[in-house]
């Protein structure tokens, strides 16, 4: 087959191992097909694509693994069905779900020989390079933002993880869910002032130069259903000077598009599903709304008086449309007039604060002010193809290293738009021992949910076995034990949130000893009397004391929810020697900054795009 031989001729003796490598994609968005389409290509002999998100019409100019038919489907399965068609001696497994989920635990993760990260917000990704050091399994970074991307291979015990680093905190946030599973005001936000506005009064999307509107025989059923979608949408922009309008938008987006949703079961097993809104019902309520809502922006409005300031807003736009339209009339070969969002626009503005907020109370989501509101809107950054293409290209080629076990020859990579030299490295440092993450002692507990208790797990296992005197004991939910907090020691582990695929972190308390903090992955099996109810896999283990810094002082553990957050892989890292350093373009590492000219930016990013709020 000429693809096997040609692959062989160039990868050598790498070919085979790569052959029988299992490897886990975490992403399916602008880098994941990208990686996934070099996966196969490359010949992986198993890849394992997980993402929760569905595929959206905005997508389709830059995910090239997806079409027209396809959106409103999940993004993992319909890349893994068009990728394998490019090598069908590749084994292609996909999981809509979300990474974070139970059945991604640390065994899952131990299977795989290489994790590839194609994610587009920190929470994620912090939870991915966690797993990844829990399991001991190498991790290659990834993440883009216009023309600037970067690449960070991570080799447990042997590299600096992904939290090693604390990052900036520009306000960062995801773009791929803003259209199905908002779970923020900012997306809210975004969703109305990008989407609805532009599709009532600006550039539909449904026009965009870059969509495939090829029929596909074996989609006849989406292909109509979607050209009904259309043309709902056109005859709302058609009849917006009618004083039916507020009853046809709000229906459409807050009623019918959300029972869509609603019908995507698997999207909701993990979350909460969102709630339609009706009309009628609101409608007689928000009649009693005063005018004179419109100048308090300084408080969130109920729900009641955004549905008045979305049908007033909605019609003075519509009405003003309508107008230009009249203008335009009269001009030969005038294009169709439209509205831009400026927030300086009052009624562009109130129709952008009403929709967001009516779609956080769909979405279970708090709702903001105006004057909130206002800060947080802006403009839209488009990706950049060829940025995610040559990142995922430069992944594969770091991964090839590792399945050498040539870590030493991994480099931190940056691309950037620099005439000098658009290809950055870096070298990879040593794991700082001061990370909450890697600079920890691991080991899994196994439990019986039926017995065991918190004294079972502190007396039992840290006192006699580990030889902790004084110790603290701390879950997701906070700290369950500490020498002043000995109330849930006759609790049963379960009854503490302490069972299956969760971690409890064990955090030193003796001044003499000051050990670093012990993360125990929970498992559960049957154990019944008389062996104990709690077991430590190994049975002993050396947990090494914490490191001490230059001026003698003991360092502490940086708290895991404390990290900076921030979307784009990290900045430009300083430390106490950067000889090795090629300092080929600066602002390729020092991304995400807000303008110093401007202190109201935000950032918005995602693995393959950016949204800048001004």
């Amino acid at each position: 087959m000429p693809r096997e031989r040609f692959l062989n001729q160039s990868l050598g003796s790498l070919y085979p191992q790569i052959r029988q490598s299992r490897v886990l994609l975490v992403g399916a968005g602008g880098i994941g097909c990208e990686l996934l389409k070099n996966l196969v290509t490359t010949g992986f002999g198993e890849i394992h694509v997980v993402d929760l998100d569905t595929i959206d019409l905005s997508n389709l100019n830059r995910q090239f693994l997806f079409r027209h038919s396809h959106i409103k489907k999940s993004k993992a399965i319909v890349a893994t069905e068009t990728a394998s068609k490019f090598n069908p001696n590749v084994k292609i497994e996909a999981h809509h779900a979300n990474i974070k989920d139970a059945q991604f635990n640390v065994q899952w993760f131990k299977s795989f020989e290489i994790v590839f990260n194609a994610l587009d917000n920190l929470d994620a990704r912090r939870h991915v390079n966690s797993m990844c050091v829990a399991a001991d399994v190498p991790l290659i970074e990834s993440g883009t933002t216009g023309f600037k991307g970067q690449v960070q291979p991570i080799k447990p015990g042997s590299t600096e993880c992904y939290d090693c680093t604390p990052k900036e905190t520009p306000k960062s946030f995801p773009v791929c869910t803003i259209r199905s599973t908002p779970s923020q005001p900012i997306h809210c936000i975004v969703w109305a002032k990008s989407y609805l506005f532009n599709e009532l009064f600006g550039t539909s999307e449904d026009e965009a130069p870059d969509v495939d509107n090829t029929e596909d025989v074996e989609n006849k059923e989406e292909i109509e259903n979607l050209k009904q979608e259309a043309a709902a949408l056109k005859k709302i922009r058609q009849s917006l000077e009618t004083g039916d309008t507020g009853r046809l938008v709000f229906e459409k987006v807050f009623m019918e598009d959300i029972n869509r949703l609603r019908g995507m079961e698997d999207m909701w097993k993990t979350r909460k599903p969102p709630t339609p809104l009706s009309y009628d019902e609101l409608l007689t309520k928000s009649m009693a709304t005063s005018p004179s809502i419109l100048l308090e922006d300084q408080r969130p409005w109920n729900i009641e008086e955004n549905v008045a300031v979305f049908n007033s807003s909605l019609i003075k736009l519509g009405q003003r449309l309508e107008q230009m339209k009249s203008a335009a009339a009269s001009v030969p070969d005038a294009p169709p007039p439209i509205l831009t969002f400026d927030k300086d626009d009052r009624d562009a503005l109130d129709f952008v604060a009403a929709a967001s907020n009516l779609r956080s109370i769909v979405f279970g989501i708090e709702t903001k002010s105006e004057f909130e509101i206002k800060q947080m809107a802006g403009n839209i950054i488009p990706a950049i193809a060829t940025t995610n293409a040559t990142t995922a290209a430069l992944c594969v080629l770091q991964a090839f290293k590792i399945l050498r076990d040539e870590i030493e020859k991994t480099k931190m990579l940056y691309l950037s738009k620099s005439l000098d030299s658009a290809l950055g490295t870096e070298k990879l440092r040593a794991p700082d021992p001061t990370c909450a993450i890697c600079g920890t002692a691991r080991a899994t507990l196994s439990i019986d949910p039926t017995r065991a208790t918190l004294q079972d797990l502190v007396e039992g296992v840290l006192q006699s076995k580990l030889g902790y005197k004084d110790m603290s004991v701390t879950t997701a939910a906070g700290v369950v034990f500490d020498p002043d907090l000995d109330d849930n020691l006759p609790k049963k582990l379960e009854e503490l949130s302490i069972g299956k695929n969760t971690f409890v972190t064990v955090i030193d308390e003796d001044d003499d000893s000051r050990r670093v903090n012990l993360i125990l992955a929970i498992s559960e099996t049957d154990l019944p009397d008389p062996s104990p109810s709690v077991i430590l896999i190994p049975e002993s283990i050396a947990i090494p004391q914490k490191t001490i810094v230059a001026n003698g002082v003991t360092h502490d553990r940086i708290d895991e929810t404390q990290v900076a957050k921030d979307m784009v892989l990290g900045q430009k890292r300083k430390r106490a020697s950067d000889d090795d350093v090629l300092e080929k373009d600066d602002s390729a590492r020092k991304r995400g900054k807000p303008d110093p000219g401007n202190g109201a930016a935000i950032d918005m990013t995602e693995d393959d795009a950016a949204i800048v709020l001004d």
